[in-house]
């Protein structure tokens, strides 16, 4: 069962039900956002859904509730320690000050470490994208994907993202995960009782399975087989090597509610294209215009837009999160 909620009701009962577990206003605030905004471009898996998840994790310590984001800048490049909270106002605080270092030098990292969950990683490129930078987001997850011929996990599903600026038009948005689906899809699967497609992902024994508890048990499939695998592994050394993070092999999971903390890493990149070449926005239009002339082609990030516009001010969601978060909402620490 399903019913409607405003997106101010939702933005509210979010909000509450993090600072019932010590988030303060401010977090819990770009927390909210970034899971409503998830559900409005129809990811649910990645958006209120996980936020029961969440307060679990704030509320056994494995997540610190009160963690503040710390920056700091060093020419280049941003370095932000998530002190073991929730991830977005560590990204928030990274793309916040990224924006204008960009803008002046042509080209900033933002480095998060001590991090948690990314959440949907088309987000904080698409910000950069509406800033006019072009940007591109990593960030490594606990283990779901095998080394290409192995059995057991040691990388996370581990995101990729880029978005690029257009004139007079919503930014192109690329947002893919390196295991054929996010795992959170799986997750979804198993709380509704439903099988996986063959092909998601593989037993403890390496063989293909519907069961979303024997996926969640052994593997996730990588995108592109082995090259798929070689890229998550690129991943996992872009963020939690370069920020001194946890590796997937490492990290707990984002789901049980007690344990350490993930301390997984993410990394940003920002570009101003004004630095590059003239003209990039007239450029890049000739390379979307041949495309869109294939019929049955469109551009990536078309459908979240899409999306987002049908749905205004309005959410659809499950019964069980709606009165899961209001149960927080009324309670305290």
């Amino acid at each position: 069962m399903s019913r409607m909620i405003s997106l101010r009701e939702a933005e509210t009962l979010a909000v509450a039900a993090l600072e019932a577990v010590g988030v303060p206003r401010w977090e819990a605030e770009v927390t909210a956002r970034a899971l409503i905004d998830a559900e409005r471009d129809g990811l649910a898996s990645h958006g209120l859904s996980r936020l029961p998840f969440y307060l679990a994790q704030a509320r056994s310590g494995k997540v610190v509730a009160d963690a503040q984001a710390r920056v700091e800048v060093a020419g280049s490049v941003i370095r932000v320690d998530a002190r073991h909270g929730l991830a977005f106002p560590a990204i928030a605080r990274g793309v916040e000050r990224a924006i204008p270092l960009a803008r002046e030098l042509g080209l900033v990292a933002v480095a998060i470490g001590g991090s948690h969950h990314f959440g949907v990683a088309g987000a904080p490129v698409e910000r950069l994208a509406r800033e006019g930078l072009v940007a591109m987001a990593f960030s490594n997850a606990p283990s779901a994907m095998a080394p290409w011929g192995g059995k057991r996990p040691l990388y996370g599903t581990n995101p990729i993202a880029f978005a690029t600026p257009r004139r007079g038009t919503d930014p192109l948005v690329i947002d893919l995960s390196l295991s054929k689906v996010a795992r959170g899809k799986v997750m979804l699967a198993k709380k509704a009782g439903e099988p996986i497609p063959e092909g998601w992902a593989l037993d403890i024994e390496g063989r293909p399975t519907t069961d979303p508890d024997a996926a969640i048990a052994g593997s996730m499939v990588p995108a592109g087989d082995a090259k798929g695998a070689s890229l998550a592994l690129m991943v996992e050394l872009l963020t939690a090597g370069l920020t001194g993070s946890h590796f997937g092999f490492q990290a707990s999971s984002f789901f049980e509610p007690e344990g350490e903390a993930p301390s997984v890493g993410h990394l940003m990149l920002a570009f101003d294209p004004a630095h590059f070449s003239d003209g990039y926005l007239e450029h890049i239009e000739a390379l979307f215009q041949a495309m869109l002339e294939q019929e049955g082609v469109r551009l990536p990030g078309t459908r979240r837009h899409a999306l987002r516009r049908e749905r205004g001010e309005s959410l659809e969601l499950p019964e069980a999160v709606v009165d899961e978060l209001r149960a927080y909402a009324v309670s305290r620490v």
